[in-house]
């Protein structure tokens, strides 16, 4: 008996000692097979195209297929939800932009997973900018003029979006507090069909991602008035920022690199690893230039303050244009 119940205490003692080196030993081995890549939008968007781009260089260096599924709706919340819930091993990773991300912690009161418990934040690959459009029909040729046009007609200059509570949504919110204009929202479901109201000249002003407003850009049927990098793009030199006239006026559809909370921290930075290295290679330096686009020189601790930090700021925005989902 006693030599049963020593050998069982034995037993018990190498499992406590052989359970924590189990995420480790995981992380030796990673990756095994397949890894999945949650993107929580629609193919054919600015996310999507700079997921797909990053998937096909992480499957080169990670020596497995990444795959890409997508899955949009609730407004980006039912794909991250999706990655929150995963296990946390490093097979389940997601691609969204930080805005929308940001923007839903304030936003939506009952989203189903912790902003920043379950998903854990590994790189930026990709800074894509927005750009105020209008239809040259409206008759203002920069940002000021825009402004003295909104004050001369309260409430009757209308702004497309994307969507309640998209990125173009609040960027707009966020221009008419820093302006102090009264604009009227006109929301369309999904930025194409935003874009193309305001080209029809349904409405007046829109602050659209800017590879889905470039075609109209190039063929003079949208006039671009300001961009919102901290400065002008060597891409687009003519195209002032929008901070010239309003400073501190910076934000974009910055795609980030995310992963499931709890995720060993070994995995965390071999990821975070793989994806500096995809961003410096010729392939994924072109997809970033068509768009407009550059990778952010984040180290891991650095890009996951920065999404803390976007967290408070549109949440600032959010409660200023009374916005709540429940």
């Amino acid at each position: 008996m006693k030599a049963t119940k020593i050998m069982k205490a034995a037993g018990l003692l190498l499992a406590a000692l052989y359970l924590p080196a189990l995420p480790q030993a995981g992380a030796q081995e990673y990756p095994s097979r397949a890894i999945r890549m949650v993107v929580p939008w629609p193919p054919g968007g600015i996310t999507d195209v700079i997921s797909r781009g990053l998937a096909a260089s992480l499957s080169d260096s990670l020596g497995q297929q990444v795959v890409i599924d997508n899955r949009p709706g609730a407004a980006g919340n039912l794909g991250v939800g999706i990655v929150a819930k995963a296990l946390p091993d490093g097979y389940t990773i997601m691609m969204t932009d930080v805005p929308s991300f940001a923007i839903s912690a304030t936003l939506y009161t009952k989203l189903q997973y912790d902003t920043f418990k379950e998903i854990e934040p590994i790189a930026l690959p990709s800074q894509s900018p927005l750009v105020l459009v209008v239809n040259p029909k409206l008759g203002v040729k920069t940002i000021r003029q825009l402004i003295e046009y909104a004050k001369a007609r309260p409430g009757e200059l209308s702004f497309a979006s994307s969507g309640p509570g998209s990125i173009t949504h609040l960027t707009a919110e966020r221009f008419k507090r820093d302006t102090n204009v009264n604009l009227l929202h006109v929301p369309y479901k999904g930025g194409a069909p935003a874009t193309a109201a305001l080209v029809a000249g349904e409405s007046g002003m829109y602050f659209a991602c800017i590879s889905a407003a470039i075609p109209y850009m190039k063929s003079g049927r949208l006039l671009a008035l300001g961009i919102t990098l901290p400065k002008r793009s060597p891409v687009y030199p003519d195209v002032p920022a929008v901070a010239e006239a309003i400073p501190g006026f910076v934000m974009g559809c910055n795609t980030g690199f995310f992963t499931t909370g709890g995720t060993p921290r070994a995995i965390v930075d071999r990821l975070h690893a793989e994806a500096m290295k995809a961003v410096g290679q010729p392939r994924m330096r072109e997809l970033l230039i068509l768009n407009a686009a550059e990778s952010a020189p984040f180290t891991q601790p650095q890009f996951k303050e920065y999404v803390a930090r976007e967290v408070r700021e549109w949440g600032e925005v959010v409660r200023a244009a009374g916005l709540k989902v429940e």
